[in-house]
């Protein structure tokens, strides 16, 4: 297939010093059997040979590709950055660190064309390891649509690759930036489609992604205490749309936890549900003693 001067679908991928791991994404993309689509690559601050490497890139013209540069804001920061630049009907994250199977663009251009619409918020597909194991679990034979909350509610797991209609995510608020912080949880904004629209599910790999297991239970911890301000507003979600008492009574464990490494218990008033919080005080002083006796 010919490269389309308006493709169906926008790869993004945010890099911080990834030069060394961007030509296995890039590879992957020049390898596509459909080329309905662009590679929007958003450069957070990176002080490596990023910028030349994809410059060299743009100048094979082997694929269609954008590059933008700013200053360091952590993976929301670009993801903002990203949703303010694409501008065709579809776009998907692509970390710097995993790469799409040669087909997976095709699969998804077909099957919106097949299936999509404006009642949906986009599409779901799998993620997979360098063997092909799926992340997780599958969707069921009988799910055509669903919610990414409402799957992961009955008992689905496993991170899964989500394909947005860019009108849909773009009329959701940017992921908010605190000045000395780099991270909000990204699924601030997928959680605010969830209300309104459902996601077709596409049982097909759309990209390989490679887990690093060494260290990631101190690494969450870190991040719980370097970036608290971005977990608080997460929790703030989730405690307002959570669907059980369970799920509800984890975040407000987790925000009790955050407002006190923020030090402004100020975050505690911003719910609407006092007395689920006054019951979430004593574990989430117990759980902010475990995180930094354990970072």
């Amino acid at each position: 297939m010919d490269m389309d001067n308006n493709p169906v679908l926008t790869v993004f991928t945010p890099a911080y010093n990834r030069a060394y791991l961007l030509p296995q994404c890039y590879e992957s993309l020049v390898r596509q059997t459909c080329k309905d689509f662009k590679w929007l690559v958003i450069d957070d601050g990176s002080t490596d040979n990023t910028k030349e490497l994809v410059a060299g890139w743009i100048n094979d013209g082997q694929i269609p590709i954008e590059y933008f540069h700013q200053k360091n804001q952590g993976m929301h920061g670009a993801h903002n950055a990203a949703y303010r630049l694409i501008e065709t009907e579809l776009n998907t994250c692509i970390d710097s660190d995993d790469y799409m199977p040669d087909d997976a663009v095709e699969k998804i251009v077909s099957f919106w064309k097949e299936k999509g619409g404006e009642k949906y918020a986009g599409l779901v597909g799998l993620d997979v390891t360098k063997n092909g194991k799926v992340i997780g679990t599958k969707f069921p034979d009988n799910s055509k649509e669903t919610t990414l909350s409402g799957f992961y509610a009955c008992g689905g797991h496993g991170d899964k690759k989500l394909v947005y209609r860019t009108e849909v995510i773009n009329s959701y608020p940017e992921y908010p930036i605190f000045e000395g912080e780099r991270f909000v949880p990204l699924d601030y904004k997928y959680l605010l489609a969830d209300q309104d629209y459902k996601l077709l599910t596409l049982n097909e790999p759309l990209v390989v992604v490679e887990y690093m297991q060494d260290g990631s239970t101190k690494n969450i911890f870190r991040q719980y205490r370097k970036n608290p301000k971005g977990f608080a507003f997460s929790r703030l979600s989730r405690i307002q749309y959570g669907t059980t008492f369970k799920e509800r009574f984890k975040n407000a464990i987790h925000l009790v936890s955050s407002a006190i490494f923020i030090g402004d218990y100020k975050w505690l008033l911003k719910t609407k549900r006092p007395m689920l919080i006054l019951l979430a005080v004593p574990c989430g002083i117990l759980l902010n003693l475990y995180i930094r006796i354990n970072e």
